[in-house]
């Protein structure tokens, strides 16, 4: 039997795909917003963070004095002290204090500031030439540093640095060991 108009409108018009509505979307949720406000934080977080390298430098913490004899240490010691003052640096030996230009043993500021910065090449050609100083002292490895307070940390890293390595590139005073200003 064949359908009559009204049928056959009937059928065309249910089998049409209905029109939703914009906030209709046929159950399936759109993540597409939500992802944007994640990028967009995570971008701001990569942009914003301060990236920050970090190197070990491996010391001895300051420690009290003991009376007793050790008997790994050699008999001769250089025992050698840089002070980073405001005025350069002071250096301390076994000896007594090193001289200005690294010339001896006397009082006084051995390497001072040149231009209002600290020389640390002369820090570097003076701890040369202590070590060089004696026969006992070419075995040593440790040196102390000690700073004012004021002394900004970079400075205090220069001068390891500068201690480490001869200029020639051999290894000078690769131990390093921290004093507390008294």
């Amino acid at each position: 039997m064949p359908l009559s108009a009204a049928q056959r409108s009937k059928i065309r018009r249910l089998s049409q795909p209905k029109e939703l509505a914009p906030d209709e979307e046929g159950g399936e949720l759109n993540i597409i917003p939500f992802l944007d406000i994640i990028v967009n934080i995570l971008i701001f977080v990569l942009a914003t963070v301060a990236v920050t390298f970090t190197a070990s430098i491996e010391t001895t913490p300051p420690a009290s004095r003991s009376s007793g004899v050790r008997s790994d240490m050699p008999s001769e010691a250089l025992n050698l002290t840089v002070l980073i003052v405001n005025e350069g640096f002071s250096l301390k030996a076994s000896g007594g204090n090193v001289a200005p230009g690294c010339q001896g043993v006397g009082p006084g500021i051995a390497i001072p500031k040149r231009d209002g910065r600290y020389d640390y090449a002369a820090l570097t050609a003076c701890a040369e030439r202590l070590k060089k100083a004696s026969e006992d002292f070419k075995n040593e490895t440790q040196f102390y540093v000690s700073a004012n307070p004021a002394t900004d940390y970079q400075t205090i890293i220069n001068v390891v640095d500068a201690m480490r390595t001869a200029s020639n590139g051999e290894p000078l005073f690769p131990n390093v060991n921290f004093k507390v200003p008294q």
